[in-house]
């Protein structure tokens, strides 16, 4: 699950693509949760530790947080990503 969560972290940063942020979210705990409640888990607390961060360091605010949180269990808990997804993100992602 780990490993998902940094390869959507790393496709995130290389998209570079304004609006992305939330579809990328979701993916990277949409696959994690695929591998089943380990990968669940792992997508948790990476996402929790990763908005805590955000919210205290990064000064985003807690509606960007609510948002990326919302985007997290949604990809979780088995929803599609692409309900996030901007459109002309290059289909590579």
């Amino acid at each position: 699950g780990a490993w998902d969560m940094m390869r959507a972290y790393k496709d995130m940063r290389e998209a570079n693509y304004i609006g992305a942020d939330k579809y990328f979210h979701a993916r990277g705990n949409y696959d994690a949760a695929q591998r089943g409640p380990g990968g669940a888990w792992a997508a948790k607390v990476i996402s929790d530790a990763r908005e805590l961060w955000q919210s205290d360091v990064s000064g985003r605010g807690a509606e960007d947080t609510r948002a990326d949180q919302e985007a997290n269990a949604w990809g979780r808990s088995g929803g599609d990503p692409n309900r996030y997804r901007p459109p002309g993100l290059p289909s590579k992602y």
